[in-house]
């Protein structure tokens, strides 16, 4: 039997009473419900009161109380653009009274707003670049930030479980702000300009016995095609070091709930879903491989991840450039290649010839 699940944000259920109906009529039973989130322009085109939803900053979607943030050096914002005082608990009780099951999602290390107000604690690459959307997890104020903010997401809230995206490192690709930089570096330029030089992770590599200023120095000349990065393994251990520590108190903040890690069979990933170690046990529900693209490549990493010994779900979208026609297939290919979830991108962003789409893929896996 395969889980089945569509996300969705808080204003996608927030004064629409269809919203729920539309969930049934999918034929899901379970909606991962955006709890702590970054920023976003959403488009809400079957929501009856407003198209567009403009989430300008990274926002934790319950009430942020000063006793559980105090001391903290990074905490979370308010979204200002909703009106209800605790958003995500009032979506999550109207999806549970309809009889939906609800798993919380929670992003952890992406978000702008704190990563421009605290620049010393983002990743920064091998010419001294900043990303201020990616928090860097080597550091212990973005590990106790990550934490608390997931426990503060599910506190008293009623869910089931909860979902975690970016725990671990953010990198190069940032889909947003009019980005402009894709395709500009060949694969193995953009690994080393996602790896982590700020001074915690330079730390990290001065322990495992290599010159921080050598690193940074072959590294940059490597994203040029210069030389070759002999001290890669040493690299990767120290990010996913970093990547354990915030996984194991985020665990710990959220512990008696299902966990479902968003997470990438590539060791090397950096991103909202980071590269899991390989070996590594996960204390985890299931790793959600991200699988948008419709091919055997996602289908390859799917099977990897089943092949690592992971419980596997995959994560499916139905928005463009997804073809409307591909969507069940595509789903289908994933189960196939070993998938026993399957996650829906997106219950709200959809439009009504999209949510079709998702509709023949939940009659396609449950058919099969």
């Amino acid at each position: 039997m395969v889980t089945l699940t569509g996300h969705a944000y808080c204003w996608d259920v927030l004064g629409d009473p269809a919203f729920p109906d539309r969930v049934a009529e999918l034929g899901l039973s379970s909606v991962t419900l955006a709890a702590a989130y970054h920023g976003v322009r959403a488009a809400t085109p079957m929501h009856p009161r407003h198209q567009i939803v403009d989430a300008s900053h990274g926002a934790l979607y319950r009430p942020v109380r000063p006793e559980a943030w105090r001391g903290h050096r990074l905490r979370p914002l308010t979204p200002g653009w909703m009106t209800a005082a605790d958003p995500f608990a009032e979506a999550a009780a109207t999806l549970r009274a309809a009889g939906l099951a609800v798993t919380a999602w929670v992003v952890l290390a992406h978000n702008s707003r704190l990563g421009e107000a605290n620049p010393d604690l983002t990743v920064v690459n091998c010419y001294g670049e900043r990303y201020p959307y990616a928090l860097c997890p080597s550091w212990p104020d973005v590990r106790e930030y990550a934490a608390t903010l997931a426990a503060e997401a599910v506190r008293d809230a009623p869910v089931d479980a909860v979902s975690l995206e970016s725990c671990g490192q953010m990198g190069l690709a940032h889909t947003g702000h009019h980005d402009r930089t894709a395709d500009a570096w060949p694969p193995p330029a953009q690994r080393w300009l996602s790896v982590c030089c700020c001074a915690a992770c330079r730390t990290s590599w001065a322990e495992r016995g290599l010159d921080p200023a050598r690193v940074v120095s072959a590294l940059a000349a490597d994203v040029r095609g210069e030389a070759t990065v002999d001290f890669a393994e040493a690299i990767l251990d120290a990010r996913h070091e970093a990547a354990r520590l915030m996984r194991e108190r985020v665990l710990a903040a959220v512990a008696g709930l299902p966990v479902i890690l968003h997470g990438n069979p590539d060791p090397w990933a950096a991103g909202p879903s980071p590269g899991l170690p390989a070996g590594e046990p996960l204390d985890v529900h299931a790793v959600l491989v991200p699988a948008w693209p419709a091919g055997e490549d996602s289908a390859r990493a799917v099977a990897s991840a089943v092949a690592a010994g992971h419980r596997v779900h995959a994560y499916v979208t139905a928005l463009p450039p997804m073809p409307v026609d591909r969507v069940p297939g595509h789903a289908a290919a994933l189960v196939a290649a070993g998938a026993s979830g399957i996650h829906l991108y997106h219950l709200g962003l959809a439009s009504a010839p999209r949510l079709a789409a998702l509709r023949r893929t939940v009659e396609r896996l449950e058919s099969s």
